[in-house]
């Protein structure tokens, strides 16, 4: 099966779920749906930064400084960030990570989704999927900061960081 027929709950405004659709049509009608991001940090504390792919159906070739995707049908968003870190990470026996906050992302063209946002420590070596993962290594927080503004980052991973740091002051 291809990531576009993958089949998303569709929910409302208050994350209640309203019917199921294949990934592809979500993207194309912007139907809201749901999706996880996953902060993860190695034994020292760097954050894990990666390079999308182009071949991605959402904002290929960008920065990102979270792992994760979108929620399957009749998945929590629990199932969906251990399952999201694990495959993106490339590895298995993770510990759950940990929930922090949820937030409805709008990209100002008509898309929204819900967005929870979890934090793990990986202290695995990681072997990211090279369909979903062009580049990346673990950077010392203060390195992601100097790169927010001369490197491309997806705009859902952009808003969720700030909301993060928000979130910890």
């Amino acid at each position: 099966m291809s990531a576009a027929d993958e089949i998303l709950d569709i929910v409302d405004e208050n994350d209640q779920v309203i019917g199921e659709a294949p990934r592809g049509r979500v993207y194309a009608e912007g139907l809201r749906h749901r999706c996880v991001f996953i902060q993860a940090r190695d034994a020292d504390g760097r954050l894990f930064v990666h390079r999308r792919t182009p071949t991605k159906l959402v904002f290929p070739s960008l920065y990102d400084m979270f792992v994760g995707g979108v929620v399957g049908a009749g998945e929590s968003y629990e199932e969906a960030a251990l399952r999201e870190a694990e495959e993106e990470l490339g590895v298995s026996g993770l510990p759950e990570p940990g929930f922090l906050f949820k937030f409805l992302y709008e990209d100002g063209a008509g898309h929204s989704w819900w967005s929870a946002v979890y934090e793990v420590r990986c202290e695995l070596p990681v072997s990211p999927q090279v369909e979903e993962v062009a580049w990346h290594a673990f950077l010392p927080e203060p390195e992601v900061e100097a790169h927010l503004a001369d490197w491309e980052w997806v705009p859902d991973g952009l808003a969720a960081y700030e909301r993060l740091r928000a979130h910890r002051a």
